[in-house]
């Protein structure tokens, strides 16, 4: 068997092995981190080994690869391109080894990596991109670099502007509570790709600084009580950006989805014959009582949570909320745009059924510096909103939930 010289480094080579055979001999915790990107990458995976991890036996169960549970016997590189040797035992490794060299099978070796053909490096995947590194004899370097490069691809700090497939069109991005690090990485890196991004007051905002000079910014708040940009005016914003050939990010706070008039935005967009791009964000509902230290569920106090816009009082005609039915739930209750109507929803809620001593959390400005949290009880949320000037954005919480960390109004009150 020829034997690597130190002084040659490692040819890469992408290999395509969708619908090739594959060999893959052990089913311990090698096989378990290297098996799903062999299934990833389409190959044809038969796996020898007598015994194999809880995770690895769950891909044979679904189908993903044929296990035969059994050792190894000559012959079992027939037919195969590439080989993953990972026992524990080295003369079964070197055995196999030897028989995929005389093959010509490339085979990487788990426990001898000068004794193998062929190297697996550190890779990672951004977007259609596949990062492989090789460092030769120092894999934690190559998972160093890969992670740096990686990393850097999905925040945007490293840049690959594309050349090829670039089409116009808009990325409707949930940007979360507000904390730029709370944003999703694929968000973060259509951020960093845009031409024009049209944004949220409640959207991460401290982002937009990092945006480059050529980046054309648009102001698209709404602020209650306050100056607002018309939903239509927003919706031809985009419609035109987008018809202009740019690439284009509607940045909105918390998930589109989530009472952000995301559907509206995707609807207008699709009448126009305009692609669009949907990346989910973290729910204020649920990451600002979890920033505030409350859990939406518990174990023994809460199997249910539910997520009601406050926007509308609840003897507004046009309130769709069954006010009557949320009171009789035993579960939490998550508010959202519910402070200048505190009141009325406590009281509704209270005459519905639902006890007056009900602890209640309000936090204002969640998963931002200026984050504060304020307890009291459906009894007196009305008022304690009021003494401490609460002002949106604010989560409210109703439920036992908010006690369970030693909360309520006879624990912390206000943080």
């Amino acid at each position: 068997m020829p034997v690597s010289v130190p002084d040659h480094p490692a040819y890469p080579v992408g290999l395509r092995l969708a619908g090739r055979r594959v060999l893959v001999l052990g089913g311990g915790t090698v096989a378990q981190r290297r098996l799903p990107a062999l299934l990833a990458a389409g190959a044809d995976v038969r796996l020898i080994a007598p015994e194999v991890t809880p995770s690895v036996q769950a891909m044979a169960e679904a189908g993903e690869l044929r296990w035969e549970p059994r050792g190894y016997r000559a012959g079992d590189l027939a037919d195969a391109w590439y080989a993953l040797i990972a026992t524990d035992d080295p003369a079964v490794n070197a055995a196999a080894s030897a028989e995929a060299e005389s093959a010509r099978v490339w085979c990487v070796r788990s426990d001898d990596a000068e004794a193998a053909t062929a190297w697996t490096p550190a890779t990672g995947r951004s977007e259609g991109v596949t990062v492989a590194v090789l460092t030769g004899r120092d894999p934690r370097r190559s998972a160093a670099v890969r992670d740096a490069v990686v990393e850097g691809l999905r925040d945007g700090t490293l840049t690959a502007p594309r050349h090829r497939g670039r089409t116009a069109g808009v990325a409707l991005v949930g940007g979360g509570p507000g904390d730029p690090d709370l944003i999703t990485v694929r968000g973060r890196r259509l951020l960093a790709e845009a031409d024009v991004v049209i944004a949220d007051r409640l959207g991460p905002r401290d982002l937009l600084d990092e945006l480059p000079p050529h980046v054309e910014i648009i102001d698209a708040a709404k602020i209650p009580y306050g100056r607002a940009m018309a939903q239509e005016a927003i919706n031809r914003a985009l419609i035109e950006h987008a018809k202009a050939g740019r690439s284009v990010v509607r940045l909105k706070g918390g998930d589109p989805y989530v009472f952000g008039r995301g559907m509206e935005e995707v609807q207008a967009l699709a009448e126009a014959g305009i692609p669009v791009t949907v990346v989910p964000g973290i729910s204020s509902a649920i990451s600002v009582p979890a920033a505030a230290g409350i859990p939406v569920t518990h174990r023994g106090v809460a199997h249910e949570f539910t997520v009601v816009s406050g926007h509308m009082a609840p003897d507004n005609p046009g309130s769709l909320v069954d006010w009557a039915a949320l009171a009789g739930l035993r579960g939490t209750l998550v508010l959202l745009m519910a402070v200048e109507r505190i009141g009325a929803i406590a009281d509704t809620l209270i005459r519905h059924g639902r006890p007056a001593g009900t602890p209640v959390a309000v936090v204002q400005e969640g998963t931002m510096a200026a984050q504060r949290r304020v307890d009291a009880t459906l009894a007196t949320v009305a008022d304690r909103v009021a003494e401490e000037e609460i002002r949106p954005p604010a989560v409210i919480v109703v439920g036992e939930v908010v006690a369970v960390a030693g909360g309520g109004e006879d624990g912390a009150g206000e943080r």
